[in-house]
């Protein structure tokens, strides 16, 4: 299902259409995270990795693990992780033309 600047891997689609969670993003595509809302040390812990709120992220791979470009790192988390990790699609230049 397309959202309003990616695709949503699910084919249900995301429930809400400004944001969706991180474990159904397609590969490749860049997002920003808006909500981390894993238990708190878990939370804690995402932050100090660079996986805090208004982060601009991509998703590199979804195979076992989701791999992620944070900050010039790559990051692998869990699917079970990434679905307390809401993100917002980022407008390329080409879509915001449109």
């Amino acid at each position: 299902m397309k959202g309003p600047f990616y695709s949503c891997a699910d084919e249900n689609g995301c429930p809400q259409p400004a944001v969706c969670p991180l474990s159904r993003v397609i590969a490749g595509t860049a997002v920003r995270i808006k909500r981390v809302s894993a238990a708190p040390e878990v939370s804690h812990r995402l932050r100090e990795l660079g996986l805090c709120e208004e982060q601009q992220i991509k998703l590199l791979s979804r195979r076992h693990n989701l791999v992620c470009l944070v900050c010039n790192a790559r990051l692998a988390i869990s699917t079970e992780l990434a679905e307390s990790i809401l993100v917002e699609p980022i407008a390329s230049p080409a879509t915001k033309a449109r």
